[in-house]
């Protein structure tokens, strides 16, 4: 994972409501629930619901099927574990002598 992709997705998590649910479909494990079902969890607007849900999908974090009638919403896991190991990745290495920090 890039910098990029990293941030991007940490800027749609950073809303309040995108991780409501983005916590809720996590709960929800690998059958995910469709929009009704979330709706209803959440107490959102229709529209405002659909503007939350693209913006994580857009971000990667989550993927939509349409099953049916239905749309459901899940976790992209893989998204989640790299974005996790991004974080994680030179946790505790110590600072490189020429501060090289990764940082912009």
């Amino acid at each position: 994972m890039n910098e990029d992709r990293a941030a991007g997705a940490l800027a749609a998590l950073g809303n309040r409501t995108r991780l409501r649910l983005y916590r809720l479909l996590v709960r929800a494990g690998d059958g995910g629930l469709n929009v009704g079902d979330i709706q209803s969890r959440v107490q959102v607007p229709a529209s405002t619901l659909a503007h939350h849900l693209a913006s994580l999908t857009r971000a990667g974090l989550i993927v939509q099927d349409r099953q049916g009638r239905e749309i459901v919403s899940r976790v992209n896991y893989g998204m989640m574990h790299d974005l996790l190991g991004f974080l994680s990745e030179h946790c505790c290495a110590g600072i490189e002598a020429d501060g090289n920090t990764d940082a912009a």
